[in-house]
């Protein structure tokens, strides 16, 4: 018999969107008219690019400050012109790269407990873009290594740790790029192009491995990913304007391996991929809706599963990573929608009846260590992610963190060459000693010693107000 339901543990997946109480409320959500998400959140903080006077800034929130966000409230905002695009480093919780209108790629260290004063001052800035920087992304298994794309149609890869730019490549665009995605292991990248093309690169080689025209007929941006398992998903718009998503195969892209028409609506749809469950996520920029699809190895390969539907339609949107989410729940994603003035998480489930943990939705993921350094990797190298169990659910993964935060080298290894004419670099250690742990200790007692004699003040004070009363009658 065949069945005439395929059978899928993702099919009943639903979004909610959390009460007003755990949004963050009153935030001037950017207007800057590019196609990117706007937002980048990590199991720590949530940051999100706002309009800003004079300059471009991103807020930067730890993940339970919800409500309403001071006007006053700190934020990032060393750069010149208005920030594009903002992406948190996968091995270090504090650390996030920006890219902006004023041409620089900047790198700050976060503090552990968040913003207390608006940091101007970033731990390096990396110039060699002549033109605005609207793409960011972080290698996903090398250390310190962090790709750009501007508008002068050149991608840089940075060595953030010393501040140079290892490889540059300028002569592969014709015209501006509209996205760049790293593979699994970070050995190659795939690129999509207003020339209407998309092409595999490996980067070390500075050579294009496959290329592929016209993937979609239509005029608009494409975006393309690569999967974990080694091929590529587009998408983008047909002739008539309708948008589409395809899936190709990267060792020959003469012909799709699918394509699924979406609907007729001209928003660019932001692809948001989990390589554990092999579900891709699609928001459209100006949508109200995020569509979800599974990926199969058997034809026809892109199954739809479901459609999450709001009142409000989207500006940008956060994906959290896999250590983020809440495993008791069930959760297999999160997102973080961009209102004009709110950013609302939206938790997708599975439901189950079980409170133990489920072993088929969360397999081993990828952790906060590094399979590679930098150095490792621009001579040749390739490590896959070093994947951690998501049994416990937070309780280890903090512990990972802070052991990458302790050994994680923007402190000691960062720029020879910009350290005498960089501050920063000098103030951003993170690197937590048994005697700053004790000085530590030591302040939060002498500030629990203050707190109890206010308070033994503020009684002894009301007891004398009491009597004062007593005697003016």
């Amino acid at each position: 018999m065949r069945r005439v339901v395929r059978q899928s543990k993702f099919r009943h997946v639903f979004g909610q969107a959390l009460k007003n109480d755990q949004c963050y409320d009153d935030i001037r959500v950017s207007r800057v008219t590019w196609d990117s998400s706007f937002c980048a959140v990590n199991p720590k903080f949530v940051a999100i690019i706002i309009e800003a006077s004079g300059g471009g800034a991103f807020l930067v929130l730890p993940l339970h400050k919800t409500g309403r966000i001071d006007k006053s409230y700190p934020t990032v905002c060393g750069h010149t012109g208005p920030v594009l695009d903002i992406d948190w480093c996968p091995h270090n919780d504090q650390v996030i790269a920006s890219g902006s209108e004023d041409s620089t790629v900047m790198v700050w260290q976060i503090p552990e407990n968040g913003l207390v004063s608006s940091l101007s001052e970033p731990v390096v800035v990396l110039e060699g873009h002549s033109k605005r920087v609207g793409i960011i992304t972080w290698h996903p298994t090398a250390r310190n290594i962090l790709l750009s794309a501007g508008c002068d149609n050149q991608i840089i890869i940075w060595n953030v740790g010393t501040g140079e730019a290892i490889i540059t490549l300028d002569d592969m665009h014709p015209d501006v790029i509209y996205s760049v995605c790293w593979n699994r292991n970070g050995s190659l990248i795939c690129t999509s192009c207003k020339d209407k093309s998309i092409r595999v690169i490996d980067p070390r080689k500075e050579m294009i491995v496959a290329e592929k025209e016209k993937p979609h007929e239509g005029a608009r941006p494409m975006r393309a990913i690569f999967l974990s398992d080694g091929n590529i998903l587009t998408t983008g718009f047909s002739r008539m304007s309708e948008r589409q998503l395809a899936l190709w195969n990267m060792q020959n892209l003469e012909e799709p391996m699918t394509v699924n028409e979406v609907d007729t609506s001209n928003g660019v749809l932001l692809p948001f991929y989990d390589p554990d469950t092999n579900v891709v996520y699609l928001c459209g920029k100006g949508d109200s809706s995020i569509r979800y699809f599974e990926i199969t190895d058997e034809a026809p390969y892109v199954h739809f599963l479901n459609t999450f539907v709001s009142k409000e339609p989207q500006r940008g949107m956060g994906y959290m990573t896999k250590r983020g989410l809440d495993v008791n729940k069930c959760e297999i994603a999160r997102f973080y929608k961009l209102h004009e003035r709110k950013c609302e998480p939206i938790v997708m489930t599975v439901p189950r009846k079980s409170d133990l943990f489920q072993d088929d939705l969360y397999p081993d993921t990828a952790g906060p260590d590094p399979a590679l350094e930098a150095e490792e990797w621009f001579e040749g190298k390739n490590g896959d992610p070093i994947l951690i169990s998501l049994k416990n659910g937070y309780v280890p993964v903090k512990n990972r963190e802070f052991k990458v935060v302790k050994k994680n080298i923007l402190d000691n290894k960062v720029t020879k060459k910009t350290e005498h004419s960089d501050p920063a670099t000098k103030a951003a250690s993170p690197t937590p000693s048994i005697k700053s742990e004790a000085k530590l200790e030591e302040i939060l007692k002498e500030i629990k010693s203050l707190k109890d004699l206010v308070s033994s003040q503020e009684k002894r004070i009301i007891k004398l107000e009491e009597q004062m009363s007593k005697i003016a009658i």
